[in-house]
């Protein structure tokens, strides 16, 4: 089982910037796929985006142009950089990996206020 620990999320103003951080607890280099999700308070977890091992990335429309999602094997960690931050964008925001069956991490909060 992989297990994952995201970090990064905190208060932040509209526009602004925040990176988040899902280190995993073994190599990540074989794990097909990669992503985060977010929920909001009332609404279903989304996907944000994702990224596969070779490299293709995937993205949830309201965000492309505004957060990247980045992989550094040699660190087993997984990224989040996320620009340009709206208030729509608030939620728990979750690092997910493919490998046996999928795991989550326990999610980190990004609020963004007006």
């Amino acid at each position: 089982q992989v297990q994952l620990v995201e970090s990064g999320g905190g208060l932040v103003q509209p526009g602004g910037s925040l990176r988040l951080s899902c280190a995993a607890s073994r190599s990540i280099f074989s794990i097909w796929k990669m992503g985060w999700y977010r929920q909001a308070p009332g609404k279903q977890r989304e996907l944000v985006a994702t990224i596969i091992s070779g490299g293709s990335t995937n993205y949830v429309n309201s965000v492309k142009g505004r957060f990247t999602i980045s992989r550094d094997n040699a660190k087993n960690t997984v990224y989040l950089q996320m620009n340009s931050l709206k208030p729509e964008d608030t939620a728990i925001y979750y690092c997910y990996q493919s490998s046996s069956g999928g795991s989550w991490g326990q999610g980190t909060q990004v609020t963004v206020y007006s």
